[in-house]
């Protein structure tokens, strides 16, 4: 398939359905942890939308009537639990994202799973601000979808060193306030060591008060999902990322509740 692919997602806790509009491997970051090979800066290609809904339509029927589960799936993840605009790149970008949410939302309502099934954005948000993407990420709640939201750094230099972004603090909380207007949305956070040592402390600190003034501006951010790396960055700077101890992510998470938003922790 194309646009369409499967994968066990530990975050997710079984089954997810990824649709990746970026098949060019473009994107607009450059996260340093970043699994796509031949990463390239651009934006997404023009989307066969009648293919990519007839991808969706065979997949659900094959996850829904037929025996994918038991082909495919290890016993205990057999569980279908959500459709994720992901992929090779910054899904917002492609000017057809519009269409892709009203193609999901017809085969969601095919298969009864129309609000039954999340349908999720996973987003760095950098295009958040512009009308077509607000409409399409409306329409995405109303059908049950939510925004997870890229932060993983949230000072000038931490954004540029991690996810290889000029957009700044200000932009990004710019932006993540407009992405919780228009959808309920989740700050995701990936959080890795680095020639061997975890973020610095002035970092962490940045962070925890950037999670205070989402509360105090009354931002309606959910909750952090707080992840560590799962799989090796296909990026220059492989060789120097780690894996954080679990202990350390949960020592982190409770700092952020201390500052006033749930965490989910997945290590």
């Amino acid at each position: 398939m194309k646009y369409v692919y499967p994968v066990v997602s530990r975050r997710a806790g079984g089954v997810s359905l990824g649709i990746n509009l970026n098949t060019n491997n473009a994107c607009n970051f450059r996260c340093v942890y970043c699994q796509v090979p031949d990463l390239v800066a651009g934006k997404a290609p023009p989307v066969d939308v009648e293919q990519l809904g007839s991808e969706l339509r065979r997949l659900l029927d094959d996850i829904c009537a037929g025996d994918f589960m038991q082909r495919h799936v290890p016993e205990g993840s057999r569980q279908l639990r959500d459709v994720a605009l992901s992929g090779n790149g910054e899904p917002t970008s492609s000017r057809q994202l519009g269409e892709v949410v009203a193609v999901i939302e017809q085969e969601l309502a095919r298969r009864a799973l129309l609000g039954q099934l999340p349908v999720v954005l996973i987003t760095n948000g950098s295009l958040m601000l512009k009308p077509e993407v607000g409409a399409a990420v409306t329409a995405l709640s109303g059908i049950g979808g939510e925004v997870w939201f890229k932060m993983d750094r949230v000072t000038a230099a931490g954004i540029e060193r991690v996810n290889g972004s000029d957009i700044g603090p200000a932009g990004q909380l710019e932006r993540l306030a407009r992405a919780a207007e228009c959808c309920r949305t989740y700050v995701q956070t990936c959080v890795f060591a680095c020639a061997g040592e975890p973020p610095g402390e002035a970092e962490l600190a940045a962070y925890l008060e950037r999670v205070r003034e989402i509360v105090r501006r009354q931002i309606p951010v959910e909750s952090v999902l707080l992840y560590g790396l799962a799989r090796p960055s296909r990026q220059a700077e492989a060789d120097r990322l780690a894996r954080l101890p679990v202990e350390w992510l949960e020592a982190f998470a409770a700092r952020i509740r201390q500052a006033g938003l749930p965490v989910r922790v997945s290590a």
